[in-house]
């Protein structure tokens, strides 16, 4: 019966977890660039009441006799699918269509990275700096943060979908000042350590990043001027979810009146 408490406990506790994590999705469905978590489950050590052996008669017992000992998180695991498009009135607003991700250089001088493509031009001492919204600068396809001179009329500046910084010539048709916004893939992505703020942090599990710029062996992502990409929660599911989760924890919650109700009548065996 005690080990029945610890098994309910332990789906209890698991269930919180998920709870936690739905919470957490619902609370950002309107960040720029989020991607949904989802929890992953794994089963605890089995106990074994009996070995394979024989019966009385002599007859093989090919099965043993093992009892779980509860379940736990075994991961939070990201789904990278893209969110929506969503217009933006802002020309430094961008959107990735692939796998890409922008990077930026964190106020510690690492660099991380992001799918929040709401950024725009701050003051720089040798110029204007493109940078996300709370100041982070944003890096080209050299990993070198994108400064342009004071020559630039800003609000003239285009982005082309390969990230090409270009301003008009005489002719008002757009040409290439040589920068472009760096866009860099994983090729395991959930490896990828969350921090807040939607940013990104390599990690050995998630592997080097991949320069979309000099390398062929990758799908391009497209970069998309005037628009947001959304978060990708689907509110309906998460609510389904989240009935499963408070469903699996009162059936966990059951089980622990059960065996404390059990243990009642044995201990009422004495009298």
């Amino acid at each position: 019966m005690v080990r029945s408490l610890w098994t309910a406990a332990t789906g209890m506790l698991a269930q919180q977890t998920n709870l936690d994590t739905i919470a957490h999705n619902l609370s950002n469905v309107n960040t720029q660039g989020y991607k949904t978590q989802v929890n992953e489950f794994k089963t605890l050590l089995y106990q074994t009441l009996q070995t394979r052996t024989t019966t009385a008669n002599g007859a093989q017992k090919p099965t043993s006799a093992q009892v779980g000992l509860g379940t736990r998180n075994s991961a939070i695991s990201s789904i990278f699918r893209e969110g929506n498009m969503i217009a933006s009135d802002s020309e430094t607003s961008f959107a990735i269509d692939g796998k890409g991700f922008f990077a930026v250089r964190g106020q510690d001088g690492n660099t991380y990275y992001t799918r929040n493509g709401n950024l725009k031009f701050t003051l720089a001492a040798n110029g204007n700096m493109l940078a996300t919204t709370d100041g982070l600068p944003v890096l080209d396809s050299a990993g070198q943060p994108i400064i342009l001179n004071n020559t630039y009329v800003l609000s003239r500046i285009t982005v082309t979908k390969d990230g090409e910084l270009c301003y008009p010539d005489a002719n008002k048709n757009p040409q290439p000042i040589g920068r472009r916004i760096g866009v860099y893939q994983f090729n395991n992505p959930n490896g990828l350590d969350k921090l807040e703020d939607s940013l990104y942090g390599q990690t050995a599990a998630s592997g080097q990043p991949i320069n979309e710029a000099n390398n062929n062996n990758v799908e391009r992502s497209n970069i998309i001027q005037g628009y947001l990409e959304g978060s990708n929660v689907q509110v309906a599911d998460e609510m389904v979810n989240m009935i499963v989760a408070q469903r699996a924890y009162e059936l966990n919650s059951k089980a622990i009146i059960a065996s404390d109700e059990m243990l009642q009548q044995a201990n009422n065996l004495r009298r």
